[in-house]
């Protein structure tokens, strides 16, 4: 067994058909609206005001709605309605199934508590980080921003993996990597397939389609996202009175074999589990 999504679990209990789960799927996107389709669908704001939000989010650590109300676009009280209108209508996969008649409720129970059991060996609800580890607090940040930046600047859904030591890391499509020195030293790596660097370079370029991208290009947008990731990373810790300092992303393209951790360095490797076959991973190589 491995990590999965419910909707693929379901599949192969053969709990579901692909076709029922689609039209769950379907279900789904026509009644969850984000936070900011859910504003402009209210006429709180406009979709040039939701451009101008995400803009700025690639510098700040906030949540799309504390940054519309930061940016004077909506109101404290205007944003707690429209939270509370998402959560009023939010449909769960598992609730769109048995909308579309492809479940019971006991039946979703049932299956809801099977998946929970299968998924606890795999699957992190918190970012736990081995007791080895110098100035923790520095690489938690680290690794929660990356998940908060996957979420809020390249809208991916995700599962976090267990966090795990390693002497090397798998290849990929490329790997844009990033040193961090000063107070602390390590080596940012995040690692991404094929699919995957075109899903970034889609929410950095702001199309709809880079396949007429040079392959540069798409290279550029996933070191941009690192860039972006580690800026965060370095304002945070200042906060607490942390000097770090980075140095220019590179991408890498290491062998088939994989990354060795350098001679002086611990590796931590934290999986990204998407859908689709696509692979991205995080990897930190701390310095000793």
């Amino acid at each position: 067994m491995a990590v999965k999504f419910f909707g693929q679990f379901l599949i192969e209990q053969g709990a579901v058909t692909s076709e029922s789960l689609l039209h769950a799927i379907e279900l789904q996107e026509r009644t969850n609206l984000k936070l900011g389709e859910m504003a402009v669908a209210m006429g709180y704001i406009t979709a040039a005001d939701i451009e101008r939000a995400h803009g700025a989010q690639l510098s700040k650590d906030m949540k799309l709605g504390d940054l519309l109300v930061e940016l004077g676009i909506l109101s404290a009280d205007q944003l707690q309605e429209v939270i509370a209108r998402q959560k009023a209508t939010h449909l769960y996969i598992g609730e769109a199934l048995v909308k579309v008649g492809a479940l019971s409720a006991e039946q979703l129970e049932n299956h809801l508590a099977a998946f929970k059991e299968d998924q606890a060996r795999y699957v992190a609800d918190r970012i736990e980080l081995p007791d080895w580890l110098a100035n923790r607090a520095i690489w938690e940040t680290a690794v929660d921003l990356t998940y908060k930046m996957i979420t809020r600047v390249l809208g991916v859904q995700f599962r976090p993996g267990k966090c795990r030591e390693v002497q090397q890391i798998a290849g990929n499509a490329m790997i844009a990597s990033m040193d961090f020195s000063g107070d602390a030293a390590a080596r940012y790596l995040l690692s991404v397939s094929a699919g995957m660097q075109k899903t970034v370079a889609r929410a950095i370029l702001r199309e709809e389609a880079v396949d007429h991208e040079p392959i540069e290009v798409l290279e550029d947008t996933v070191m941009e996202f690192t860039n972006i990731v580690c800026g965060n990373v370095v304002a945070k810790t200042s906060q607490s009175g942390m000097v770090l300092d980075i140095h220019p992303p590179i991408t890498l393209h290491p062998p088939q074999t994989g990354l060795a951790v350098p001679s002086g360095y611990r590796g931590l490797l934290f999986p990204i589990h998407l859908g689709d076959d696509e692979v991205m991973e995080l990897a930190l190589f701390i310095k000793q």
